[in-house]
């Protein structure tokens, strides 16, 4: 089974490191980053899809994705 993630947070470090975390856990990056402007927190955003492709488990929406 393929799992897909988008992960998402502030413009600094900690955005960062949150990509990386999932990287060393397995999960691949997928397409190019994302970087917008969030009028409400009048801040920058980045935002990355990743995939993981998990043998002998079953979808459920109840899964919790960063788990794997």
């Amino acid at each position: 089974m393929k799992l897909y993630r988008f992960l998402t947070g502030p413009d600094d470090s900690s955005f960062c490191h949150k990509v990386t975390a999932a990287l060393n856990k397995g999960w691949l990056l997928h397409g190019s980053p994302t970087y917008a402007y969030d009028p409400e927190t009048k801040t920058m955003r980045c935002g990355q899809a990743v995939y993981k492709e998990v043998d002998s488990v079953e979808y459920s929406p109840d899964m919790k994705l960063g788990e794997y």
